[in-house]
C-alpha cells in the first residue's frame, strides 16, 4: 500500500498525541485506529486531528475521545495549561481559581486535571466539593473572590459529549479578546511531560452551597405558595439544589419524574438531553397528567437552563424561551426591578417594549450569556435558548434554578387570582401585540456548506419572505456601534416581522430565528389573543417556508 505524505504526516502525529496521552483508554483507542489507518481501513483519524476545539459560544465542547479535535485529558491539560499563562500574563499569579464539575462522563477526571496543572502554576485551587449546577460555579467565584473559575460540563449536549466553560472574576464568561488570548497560550503549551503539577487543590466547603441556596430562595417574596408542581432535572445535577431551594421558599415538595431524578451520563431516558427537544418533556408531562399539576418545569443537565410547561385545552404545552424570558421580566418589572434589561439579537423584540413602557433601559446583545452578563447595570437578562439571568448581583450567568423559582412563584400568584401564566401571556400580548416566534434549524454534515450557505444569502439576499417585504437587510459580521461583529443575518420585515440567520455556536447547524408581531383586538376572555396566535401560526409557517427555499434549496 502506498501511502501519501499528508496521511504520513498523519500517522506521525497521531503517534506522537498518543505517546503523551495519560489516559490509558483514549491511548488504546488511538493507537487503534492508527493500526486501523495502517492497514487501509477507512477510519476517523483525519476528524481527530482536523484542528483543536476552539473556544465557541459556550466555551470548549465536542465529543469524549483521543485528538486535539474531542474532549480528552491531553486537550483539557493544555487548556488549562493556557489559561494559567494567560491569568499570570495578565496580572493574577498566585490567585485563586474556583473549579465545578458537572456528572458527565470524566468530569470529575478534567477537574482534577486542571486542579494540578492550576496548583503546579503558582494558583490557590478550591474546588467544588461535589457534583453541582454550572450556576453555583458562577456564584462562587464571586462570593469567593476568585481570578478565574472553569466548570467543566457540556450542558445539554448529548451523552457522548463533555465541555469546558471558563470564567474569569467578574462571574462572566470569556469574550474576545479573552478567547483568542488564551487560545494562542494553549498553542504555545509545549510537551504535557515538562507541566509542573502540583495537588489536586482544597474543597470548597458545603457552606458555598448553603449561601447560594439562601440567596436564590431570599429572590421569592411572601405571597402565595399553593402550586402542585412536576420537576425534571433530565438526568443531570439540578435535583436536590431545587429542591432545597423550593422548600426553603415555603413550596411544597415537587413530584419529580423518578426515572430522571439522579444524575446518569448516559441520559437513558431521552435520545437528547435538551428540554427543547421533542420528546425529552414526555415523561414530566405524563407525570403531571397523573397528578393533576398546576406547572412543569425542567432544567437541563447542568442546571443553567429551565423549560416550563403549563396546561391548556390541548393538554400540556411547552413554554418557548422568549414567552417565559417575557414573563419573568414581567414579574420583575412589576416588582420595580430597576436597571437595563438585555436580551440576546436572537430573541424577541418583545422585551425592549416591556423595558420601555416600564421606563427601564434596554440592550440587545450578541448570543451567548457572556454578553449579557456584561451588560452593565444588568437587571435581568435572557435568551430564547431557555436561559434567564433573574439576579445579576449574585450571579452573572444564565441560572435555570433561580429562574424556576420566580417562575413557581408567578404562577401560584396567577393561580390565587384564578389565573394561569397562559392568562399573564394574553395580558403581555393585549398591551404589545403578540409576538410570536420560531426556528428553522438545519444540521451539515459538510460543514464547508455552512459557510457557503451564508456566502449566497449575504449575495442574493430574499426580497421578501412569507408575503411580507424585506425591508432591510443587515450584515452582522460587520458590526455597529451596538454590536461587536458575528457570522449573521437580520432581515427585518414589514409589519414588525424579523428573520436572523446564523451558524451554531456549539453544533453543525444554520439557525434561523423568525419573529413576527401580530396586534391583538380586544375580545372576551382572552379571545382576540387567540386569534393572533392563529394568525402567527401562519404567518410564521409563510416565511419558514420561503426561507428554506432560499437559504437550504428547499
Amino acid at each position: 500500500m502506498t501511502v501519501s505524505t499528508d496521511q504520513t504526516a498523519l500517522l506521525e502525529a497521531a503517534r506522537a498525541w498518543a505517546a503523551e496521552d495519560p489516559d490509558d483508554q483514549t491511548r488504546a483507542e488511538l493507537e487503534a485506529v492508527v493500526a486501523d489507518a495502517e492497514r487501509g481501513a477507512e477510519t476517523d483519524l483525519a476528524d481527530r486531528f482536523a484542528g483543536t476545539l476552539e473556544f465557541g459560544t459556550a466555551g470548549l465542547r465536542g465529543p469524549l475521545g483521543a485528538g486535539p479535535n474531542r474532549m480528552n485529558r491531553v486537550v483539557v491539560t493544555r487548556a488549562a495549561a493556557g489559561l494559567a499563562a494567560y491569568l499570570r500574563d495578565t496580572g493574577h499569579s498566585g490567585g485563586s481559581v474556583v473549579i465545578g464539575f458537572d456528572a458527565r462522563h470524566n468530569s470529575d477526571v478534567f477537574a482534577r486535571d486542571t486542579a494540578e496543572i492550576m496548583t503546579g502554576a503558582g494558583f490557590k485551587v478550591l474546588v467544588m466539593p461535589r457534583t453541582l449546577p454550572t450556576p453555583l460555579l458562577a456564584f462562587a467565584i464571586r462570593e469567593l473572590g476568585c481570578a478565574a473559575g472553569v466548570m467543566v460540563t457540556a450542558s445539554h449536549n448529548p451523552p457522548q459529549d463533555n465541555g469546558y466553560k471558563v470564567y474569569l472574576g467578574d462571574g462572566s464568561q470569556i469574550v474576545p479578546p479573552a478567547d483568542t488570548e488564551i487560545a494562542a497560550r494553549i498553542a504555545a503549551v509545549g510537551p504535557l511531560a515538562d507541566l509542573p503539577r502540583g495537588d489536586a487543590g482544597r474543597l470548597v466547603g458545603e457552606e458555598i452551597v448553603d449561601r447560594y441556596l439562601d440567596t436564590v430562595a431570599g429572590l421569592a417574596e411572601d405571597g402565595p405558595r399553593d402550586l402542585r408542581i412536576v420537576y425534571t432535572p433530565l438526568h443531570g445535577v439540578g435535583g436536590t439544589t431545587v429542591a432545597q431551594v423550593l422548600e426553603t421558599a415555603g413550596f411544597d415538595a415537587p413530584h419529580v419524574v423518578e426515572q430522571q431524578e439522579h444524575p446518569d451520563p448516559d441520559f437513558p431516558t431521552v435520545s437528547f438531553p435538551n428540554p427543547e427537544e421533542p420528546g425529552a418533556m414526555d415523561l414530566a408531562m405524563a407525570l403531571a397528567a397523573e397528578h393533576k399539576a398546576d406547572l412543569v418545569v425542567a432544567n437541563d443537565p447542568d442546571a443553567d437552563r429551565c423549560a416550563v410547561a403549563v396546561p391548556d385545552v390541548h393538554g400540556w404545552r411547552m413554554l418557548r424561551g422568549d414567552e417565559v424570558g417575557a414573563l419573568l421580566a414581567h414579574h420583575l418589572l412589576a416588582r420595580g426591578r430597576q436597571g437595563t434589561y438585555a436580551n440576546s439579537i436572537v430573541s424577541s423584540s418583545l422585551l425592549g417594549k416591556m423595558a420601555a413602557a416600564a421606563g427601564q433601559p434596554h440592550e440587545e446583545t450578541l448570543t451567548g450569556f457572556k454578553w449579557i452578563g456584561r451588560v452593565e447595570g444588568l437587571a435581568f437578562g435572557y435568551e430564547e435558548a431557555l436561559g434567564y439571568c433573574c439576579d445579576p448581583e449574585h450571579v452573572r450567568d444564565k441560572d435555570g434554578v433561580s429562574a424556576l423559582l420566580l417562575v413557581c412563584e408567578l404562577a401560584a400568584q396567577a393561580k390565587a387570582e384564578g389565573r394561569g401564566l397562559t392568562d399573564l401571556l394574553d395580558d403581555i400580548a393585549r398591551q404589545h401585540g403578540l409576538h410570536a416566534t420560531d426556528q428553522l434549524s438545519v444540521r451539515f454534515d459538510d460543514l464547508a456548506a455552512i459557510p457557503a450557505t451564508m456566502d449566497r444569502l449575504r449575495s442574493a439576499p430574499p426580497t421578501t419572505l412569507g408575503g411580507l417585504a424585506v425591508e432591510l437587510v443587515e450584515d452582522l459580521s460587520e458590526g455597529s456601534a451596538a454590536l461587536p461583529p458575528t457570522d449573521g443575518l437580520r432581515y427585518t420585515l414589514a409589519e414588525g416581522a424579523r428573520v436572523i440567520v446564523r451558524p451554531s455556536g456549539t453544533e453543525p447547524k444554520v439557525k434561523c430565528y423568525l419573529e413576527v408581531v401580530i396586534p391583538v383586538e380586544t375580545g372576551p376572555d382572552g379571545a382576540g389573543a387567540d386569534a393572533a396566535r392563529i394568525s402567527a401560526a401562519g404567518r410564521l409557517d409563510a416565511i419558514k417556508a420561503d426561507l428554506r427555499g432560499a437559504a437550504f434549496g428547499g
